[in-house]
């Protein structure tokens, strides 16, 4: 009886706070406006004396159009030299009244540096009472969640620490290693995770992964949903399933852990769960053991309601693979996050991957809009107005612009967005893109700037052949697991003087050795990414290529140019179609951890997280 109403009692506390929650975001979204207006006035309030607002000459106003006038519209390379200043050891209150904790690690600069976000303690807490809102939203359309466990992959990267002492690391690694994740996540009935938290914490990629998915395998049918952030992310985890299922059914079996297995912590976690069950063990070694794997993620943990990934932005290419594993379960991308901020969440969480929209959440940042122009011919700085959260225009798209409590003022993130409608007097967004981006597997972004120094790089080693390179373009390619970055080059070239099949070979690696450093972790430590693969194509491909764009798209041959990154399926099946030969990366690309540079740590950008 005791039980019967402790449960009860639970069941209304959890329903009084999704009230709560569901309430908070129907309140601020109606008054977004006003709220907007007492956001902007604490944070400049609260930072009225760092040096950079007085340099501006703010001088303490809290007047919006004071402020729009004096400060400027800036990005990441604009304020760098106050960021660095920072990193060096100097005062936080060169950008922030309250003290920096340490240095999020967003996507990478022209220079192939990671962009390091300043961030404070109070900061940390509105990031993680963000997520809070998310299950909330969820429940309104699963009900009963609480009622079951997770199976969500988590793993943290390297970090490191500046010249100033303070700690640099990816947002989800700092989350997860502060004290209250635990303590909220572990007490959380929406987050009953399967994976014990040491297992989230290990560094070792293959232990940390291997347990996850063992205990993940262990609860079966007690799992409600399954995810991690990225969808290329949870791939990796259902290919290690494919390559290691016969490992885990011994260990289920037996109720043994593998040897490769040596973190104590680790071991000591997942052994209070893995007891020995053979029956268990033959159904899952005879689900996989079939030669399809269609269908294998609702086959093998039989009661999930869906899968809870991120398929906005670069993650839209592996909806297919995730439709194959999943047979057609539903993707929720739950919301949209970065380093930089929390923006939005997606309050129709079960809509279509292509339908998408994030509602903007005003209490986190103020946020500005700048419109983004995609007519032929109009430069970038043409002059346009940047406009607030409740002036943009249905359809328009924009660049999102942020000034946060924690020293970012009036800062380009560098997402597109374009608004899908609204909640009350809030809009809601679609993810675009993120600018200037060409080309992405996992956690990397290479722009086209990169990709044509790389390539230039590269297509020197052809020289002495009296060879030469002709035109170029790349494509992601995500049919392979892990995805990897292909090149088709048209070149020219001596028949007198022919090029050894090594010699691609070497293009390739020195491609990879000239992107940034996030690529070649993703490469070397992750290994979430595949060697680079060139494609030499016939003598004219790209004017094939040309040709079918200026016939399909409405484009004139004065206008035209070869795209830098090919995603259209005719495109890429004419350009393969046209290969001669292929060639790979014969090693992976230099990258060392231990010697690397401070600021050259990996990047987790959360579109949809």
């Amino acid at each position: 009886m005791t039980d019967a109403l402790e449960s009860s009692s639970d069941e209304r506390n959890l329903e009084e706070s999704n009230n709560r929650i569901l309430q908070f975001i129907e309140d601020v979204t109606t008054n977004a406006g006003q709220v907007q207006e007492r956001v902007l006035k604490a944070i400049l309030s609260g930072n009225a004396g760092v040096e950079y607002l007085l340099r501006h000459g703010l001088n303490g106003s809290t007047d919006r159009e004071t402020f729009k006038k004096l400060i400027p519209v800036v990005t990441y390379e604009d304020v760098k030299p106050d960021i660095d200043r920072v990193v060096n050891g100097e005062p936080s209150s060169i950008v922030c009244s309250q003290p920096i904790s340490e240095f999020l690690t967003s996507s990478g600069t022209s220079k192939g540096e990671n962009k390091l976000i300043p961030t404070t303690e109070e900061e940390l807490e509105r990031k993680s009472l963000f997520f809070s809102l998310l299950m909330p939203v969820i429940n309104q359309f699963v009900p009963d969640l609480h009622k079951g466990k997770t199976m969500y992959f988590l793993f943290v990267r390297e970090e490191a620490k500046t010249p100033g002492g303070l700690l640099a690391r990816p947002i989800l690694t700092s989350l997860q290693k502060r004290s209250y994740f635990k303590k909220r996540t572990y007490n959380n009935p929406y987050t009953d995770y399967t994976s014990p938290y040491e297992t989230m914490l290990c560094k070792d990629s293959f232990q940390s992964m291997y347990s996850q998915m063992l205990c993940g395998l262990w609860y079966g049918d007690q799992v409600l949903r399954v995810g991690t952030i990225f969808a290329s992310a949870f791939i990796r985890a259902i290919h290690f399933l494919e390559k290691h299922w016969r490992l885990l059914c011994h260990d289920i079996r037996t109720g043994t852990l593998n040897p490769r297995i040596t973190d104590p912590s680790v071991r000591e976690a997942v052994e209070k769960i893995v007891k020995p069950n053979p029956e268990l063990a033959e159904f899952i070694e005879k689900e996989c053991s079939k030669e399809l794997w269609k269908g294998i993620i609702p086959r093998i943990w039989r009661n999930t309601k869906y899968i809870d990934v991120v398929v906005t932005g670069a993650m839209y290419q592996y909806i297919p693979t995730l439709n194959y594993f999943g047979n057609d379960f539903p993707l929720v991308s739950t919301s949209y996050a970065s380093s930089e901020c929390c923006f939005a969440v997606n309050l129709n969480p079960l809509c279509k991957p292509s339908e998408v929209a994030y509602t903007i959440i005003p209490t986190m940042a103020y946020f500005e809009f700048l419109p983004v122009s995609r007519e032929i011919g109009v430069p970038e700085s043409f002059p346009v107005e940047v406009v607030d959260l409740v002036d943009v225009k249905l359809g328009q798209e924009y660049e999102v612009v942020v000034t946060t409590y924690a020293g970012l003022y009036r800062y380009r993130v560098g997402d597109i967005l374009r608004v899908a409608g609204f909640k009350n007097n809030t809009p809601q967004f679609n993810f675009v893109c993120r600018k200037n981006v060409a080309l992405s597997i996992d956690a990397d972004k290479t722009d086209e700037v990169e990709l044509h120094n790389a390539v230039k790089n590269a297509s020197n080693i052809l020289l002495p052949f009296d060879a030469s390179l002709i035109e170029y373009t790349s494509h992601a390619n995500t049919s392979t697991i892990p995805g990897h970055y292909v090149l088709y080059w048209e070149i020219t070239q001596s028949s007198e003087n022919p090029i050894p099949p090594s010699i691609f070979e070497d293009c390739c690696l020195a491609v990879e050795e000239s992107l940034n450093s996030v690529y070649r972790e993703c490469r070397v430590s992750d290994k979430s990414i595949g060697p680079l693969e060139i494609r030499i194509v016939e003598n004219g491909t790209f004017d094939k290529m040309m040709d079918y764009a200026i016939a399909n798209g409405g484009s004139s041959i004065n206008q035209y140019k070869a795209p830098r990154c090919v995603t259209h399926a005719p495109i890429v099946e004419l350009l393969d179609s046209r290969v001669m030969s292929n060639y790979f990366s014969p090693k992976p690309p230099e990258w060392a951890p231990g010697h690397k540079h401070w600021n050259t740590i990996d990047v987790v950008t959360l579109h949809g997280f």
